[in-house]
């Protein structure tokens, strides 16, 4: 008797636990959400008060040069979808234009990157032989590559994925190097005394055990892809967001190169995320790797 009397109890204490569990999630993502909104909030609205006030802000910034941000959000809904001007409804394609070259730039970047980092931070002789060049074209910056990339190259697209390759490649190698020289020895010897080949264990033992550094490169590098996209996109084409912000500078429309700066963050936020989104899937089966 006692145990059909305790049976139907425990059952009914079962949905209590539940329904008291899934309002603390939903006001756990709330606060997160809302967390997340917080800053670009207060700062939308600065943005709002130092241009109906005017503010003088450091630097010489002169506010009545500067659009409000509905004048911006306006501006950005007409390249999307309006009619009424010369750039009215081609934020789309300069939008593709634009992802296709920080994708092909992004990825030669990290098919290149990521082996000869793997390979660094593993193998002295190699470190050795690539350290010193490495060392000495990291530095130079992407804007001071333009003008030889521009001679060399030519005008159009390959310049502007050249100019996003390097920006990409070295935060993705430097950070691949770190994550391979830091993979424990011990898990090396662990696979070496379970009879894996040296050549094996790269994609065993080390890959995997530097996976949260290569995530964090490619994440940098990806970033550093948009940033110098618009410098690639200044000079000698005509469609990206690049090319869209250099019109608007000629023009002296800053509504239009906010809007681009804008959709420039919105893409490259997603395309973090798609990233993130992407390495996860691939190493689902490795919890805790990105």
């Amino acid at each position: 008797m006692t145990a059909t009397t305790e049976a139907p109890s425990a059952l009914a204490a079962a949905p209590e636990t539940k329904t008291t569990r899934s309002p603390s999630r939903l006001a756990k993502h709330a606060k997160s959400v809302l967390f997340a909104v917080a800053l670009p909030l207060v700062l939308v609205g600065l943005w709002a008060l130092a241009v109906r006030g005017q503010w003088n802000l450091p630097l010489g910034i002169d506010m009545r040069f500067v659009p409000s941000p509905w004048a911006a959000l306006v501006r950005t809904w007409d390249l999307a979808f309006g009619s009424s001007e010369a750039t009215s409804g081609t934020l789309w394609r300069h939008t593709a234009a634009s992802t296709l070259r920080v994708a092909n730039g992004f990825l030669i970047a990290a098919v290149l990157a990521v082996p000869l980092g793997l390979v660094m931070g593993r193998i002295r002789f190699i470190m050795n032989l690539f350290d010193s060049t490495v060392s000495l074209l990291r530095p130079i910056p992407v804007t001071a590559w333009a003008p030889l990339a521009l001679l060399l190259i030519g005008f159009g697209d390959r310049s502007t994925i050249f100019l996003i390759l390097l920006a990409a490649f070295f935060p993705i190698l430097i950070n691949t190097i770190a994550g391979a020289a830091n993979v424990s020895p011990r898990l090396l010897e662990a696979a070496a005394m379970l009879g894996t080949p040296a050549w094996k264990s790269f994609f065993t033992v080390v890959l995997p055990s530097s996976m949260q550094s290569i995530t964090s490169g490619l994440r940098v590098g990806l970033g550093l892809s948009w940033v110098v996209l618009v410098v690639g996109e200044t000079v000698g084409i005509r469609t990206g967001l690049g090319a869209l912000i250099t019109q608007a500078r000629d023009m002296s429309r800053t509504d239009i190169i906010i809007a681009g700066m804008v959709v420039i963050g919105i893409a490259g936020l997603l395309s973090d995320r798609l990233l993130t989104l992407c390495l996860r899937l691939a190493t689902r089966g490795r919890p805790g790797l990105v």
